[in-house]
């Protein structure tokens, strides 16, 4: 099956692994799972995987949706962050799971400078 890219819906198993990019084509990761409302059926967050080799020592950060965007040319997403912005940015510690409530979302939402 080809790649469609005018559809606006995507299949959850097509988004996990997609990569992620800097606006400048640099990849610096990809999407490891999305988190979504149990209610709304939106999705909240992308969480990203970065760094480390063979899937060994990656860090794990959750990104609002909001703050990604698609390109249709790469096949991936741009999240316009610099490094030190990224490397700032709330993680997920390793072994363990955040709490995914509303203070949670008030704390990466904001990080990020969209309204939760």
């Amino acid at each position: 099956m080809g790649r469609d890219e005018g559809h606006n819906l995507i299949a959850s198993d097509r988004v996990e692994g997609t990569n992620v990019y800097r606006p400048d084509g640099e990849r610096i990761g990809r999407i490891r799972r999305f988190m979504v409302g149990k209610r709304t059926g939106q999705v909240e967050y992308a969480v990203m995987s970065f760094g480390g080799f063979l899937g060994m020592g990656e860090e794990l950060r959750p990104v609002p949706w909001e703050a990604l965007d698609y390109d249709v040319n790469k096949g991936g997403y741009i999240v316009s962050a610099e490094e030190d912005a990224l490397q700032n940015s709330p993680y997920i510690r390793e072994n363990s799971e955040p709490a995914w409530d509303r203070a949670y979302g008030m704390h990466v939402y904001g990080y990020w400078g969209i309204p939760y």
